[in-house]
């Protein structure tokens, strides 16, 4: 009787290995492209942070100083300058504005999407026709209007504008999130008797939130970063902490540590707001606002 023979795997031929070792090497690449890129877009916001505590002439040299004693004086300079008014009023305005866009905005956007009318396409570009504006052309009548209903250095103007920005990026938005919702939902809170108000309250939002909060997120951003507005129409009461920011730049020249200082507690409050809505922000950019 013959005795079995055993063969051994044939051994992977070096023109099968080429391809995989392509595209480890391609994803290799692309993964250190990739760090490069995000250590760039996050490098000035670093450099930001390091130079606030340095002293002013650490914040001057060439080239620039890597090793200081860290202080917290140009923080203390900055709080002795009085920001704490300034970071109220944005942070009234910005929340105040993100609320009154979010109620504008959903039904706006449920009309538009679950529950279209006629010329919806119109209703879409009307919308959208409003930020083609360039502001600095509207703010001559804009100033005009406020001085004569006595509205000048008001927060309310700023709250007002603010809504008028960031509203028709929000019915965007959130359109392409009420599109994601499957209509059977509707369909089946109808059969069980519910309103249309209802079904928008209790089926439709539930599923959207994190849509919602991207919007809001977004809005925040908007509305908190906004200069234009805020420069030309306050002054004294109602200015917000860009324009705070501005009164470091002096004719004397820049006070770079205490401005970045000041920029970053400026920015803080937005970190903090997308750190803790990172989650919901994540689902809500995913789930349609950017296909």
């Amino acid at each position: 009787m013959a005795a079995p023979t055993t063969e051994r795997p044939a051994a992977p031929r070096t023109e099968d290995l080429a391809p995989a070792r392509h595209r480890k090497v391609g994803a290799g690449l692309l993964t250190v492209l990739t760090w490069i890129v995000g250590i760039g877009f996050f490098f000035p916001i670093l450099w930001m942070v390091l130079t606030a505590f340095k002293q002013e002439a650490d914040a001057y040299t060439t080239p620039p100083t890597l090793f200081f004693t860290p202080t917290l004086e140009q923080f203390r300079i900055v709080f002795d300058s009085g920001i704490g008014p300034y970071l109220l009023n944005s942070l009234f305005a910005t929340v105040v504005s993100t609320i009154l866009v979010l109620v504008l905005a959903t039904p706006a956007a449920f009309a538009v999407s679950l529950r279209p009318v006629k010329k919806t396409q119109d209703v879409l570009f009307f919308f959208i026709s409003t930020k083609m504006l360039p502001v600095v052309a509207a703010i001559v009548p804009i100033y005009v209007v406020v001085n004569n209903i006595g509205m000048l250095d008001n927060i309310w103007t700023l709250i007002v504008l603010y809504t008028a920005m960031n509203l028709p990026i929000a019915v965007w938005m959130m359109r392409s999130f009420f599109q994601e919702v499957p209509k059977e939902l509707l369909e089946a809170a109808s059969m069980d008797g519910a309103s249309l108000a209802r079904s928008l309250r209790e089926v439709v939002l539930p599923v959207i939130s994190p849509g919602m909060a991207a919007t809001a997120l977004i809005c925040v951003i908007f509305a908190w970063n906004e200069f234009f507005f805020a420069v030309n129409l306050t002054a004294a009461r109602a200015a917000t902490v860009p324009v705070f920011l501005v009164g470091f730049i002096t004719s004397e020249g820049l006070y770079f540590a205490k401005l970045c200082a000041a920029a970053t507690l400026a920015a803080l409050p937005v970190v903090i707001a997308g750190w803790v809505a990172q989650n919901k922000l994540v689902q809500g950019l995913s789930f349609g606002a950017v296909k």
